[in-house]
């Protein structure tokens, strides 16, 4: 818990010293799988296949058996951005080795030093040229000049490291939340979730949408809002394990900023959600015709929101703030609106109305850890009676500056407006929160770095 990291930061404050290990042979990194190398008496370092120990841990999850079959079907086809990072080779062994996928399905599969002179961060923004292969605007917004028909079915990237995703079907793209909560609500086509009779509990981090939470109320699924950050996850996934305490494995859990992930490993993994994506075109195509149309991620997508509504949902970034004018914001939504009274607070001509203001805080329910001032929750009312909520957080503020951090997310109900383009259902909201936190007369700032 925070106690536990707290004390040991302060711990590290008092080092004075460290000790090495003297007169240890080079070993050879190269060697075989299985070759050991003693460094003492007590500790060896021993050599292995880390692609056969994540394909091991990936035949559990998936049947790619299955998955195979289906990636040869006519009609089928994936594009994935490795971003010259880590993930590359991983992608290459499970796209390429197991699934028998052609090489054209990779883009920027090598790795890089530099990756590549890009940024890798899978977004609209750092993962250009995918969205737009995929047939999307830069706002993630379906581009009407592209033919759908001509595009790849699937469409998904990784970071530098391998363990953030970006999922993209023909002319749509999935936003991190409510990948999370498709997953959830199509977990009987993932053998790690199906052969346990679904999910034992579900979790996403506060800043992402309510989109998880209305698929796991309506399968009775225990559901949790942590603050950002995979170990509240991991408490969650190790309850059984390590705290003698409710069992929630399987376990599905994701945030906003584009990890997902399963207790299959204690990490977001990218190339997980791009297999239970393929699994769910898998098992939503299975009694398709080879004469008919394959069922699309826009159609499950769109199906998705007729059941459950749409949560409208994009990030808004200011980099680089100066970190006292940052704190002078934060300061004010505090001072003003979770201590102040919201009822007091005018309705403008948008007429959306504040509600309430709050905190967030988290009392783990593992091991009990408390943990506070994980973000400003603003939470709004649309004329048609319809929430929707704003939240501020701040990331860094050091001498670089800090990162304001804007989540906007609105709900809607009516599937005739759920073709909107998310920056345009939600620019009422933000022009209403930007306004009243008063960003522009704090910070200097009349817009965002970064949308996501």
């Amino acid at each position: 818990g925070e106690e536990f990291t707290e004390a040991l930061y302060e711990r590290s404050l008092e080092l004075k010293s460290f000790k090495t290990l003297e007169n240890v042979e080079d070993f050879d990194l190269e060697a075989p799988v299985g070759s050991a190398f003693a460094l003492t008496e007590t500790s060896t370092v021993t050599i292995i296949d880390q692609f056969e120990e994540y394909m091991t841990s990936l035949k559990d999850c998936f049947d790619f058996e299955k998955l195979s079959a289906f990636a040869k079907r006519p009609g089928f086809s994936i594009l994935f951005d490795g971003m010259h990072g880590a993930g590359g080779p991983f992608a290459r062994r499970v796209l390429i080795t197991e699934l028998g996928l052609d090489e054209s399905c990779l883009m920027r599969c090598d790795p890089r030093p530099d990756f590549g002179g890009c940024h890798p961060d899978p977004n609209l923004t750092y993962a250009a040229e995918l969205v737009k292969k995929m047939g999307l605007n830069p706002d993630g917004s379906a581009d009407a000049s592209a033919d759908v028909s001509s595009l790849p079915m699937l469409g998904a990237a990784n970071d530098g490291d391998g363990d953030r995703n970006l999922i993209a079907g023909a002319g749509i793209f999935v936003t991190p939340s409510d990948s999370l909560a498709l997953i959830c609500d199509n977990w009987e086509a993932i053998p790690h979730f199906s052969k346990a009779g679904g999910p034992k509990g579900v979790a996403r981090s506060m800043p992402s949408s309510a989109a998880l939470d209305v698929v796991a109320e309506a399968q009775n699924i225990p559901c949790f809002i942590t603050p950002t950050g995979w170990k509240f996850f991991g408490n969650l996934m190790s309850s059984k394990e390590m705290f003698d305490k409710t069992d929630y494995t399987p376990f599905l859990c994701g945030e906003e900023s584009f990890g997902t992930g399963s207790d299959h490993i204690r990490e977001k993994d990218g190339l997980w959600a791009v297999l239970a994506w393929m699994s769910i075109l898998q098992k939503a195509n299975e009694d398709v015709g080879l004469d008919q149309p394959l069922v699309q991620v826009q159609d499950i997508v769109i199906n998705h929101w007729k059941k459950y509504g749409r949560h409208f949902y994009c990030r808004y970034d200011f980099e680089g703030v100066e970190s006292d004018a940052a704190n002078n914001m934060m300061d004010l939504i505090r001072s003003s609106f979770v201590e102040g009274d919201v009822s007091s607070v005018a309705v403008d001509s948008s007429g959306i109305k504040l509600v309430d203001a709050t905190e967030f805080g988290y009392v783990d329910p593992v091991d009990g850890s408390e943990t506070s001032q994980q973000g400003l929750i603003l939470s709004f009312e649309y004329p048609n009676g319809l929430p929707a909520r704003v939240v501020f957080r701040l990331s860094g503020t050091g001498s670089s500056g800090a990162t304001i951090r804007m989540y906007l997310e609105r709900f809607e109900k009516d599937p005739t407006k759920h073709d909107e383009a998310a920056p345009v259902a939600l620019k009422s909201l933000a022009d209403r929160a930007l306004a009243m936190v008063q960003m522009t007369e704090l910070t200097g700032r009349t817009s965002p770095t970064v949308i996501t």
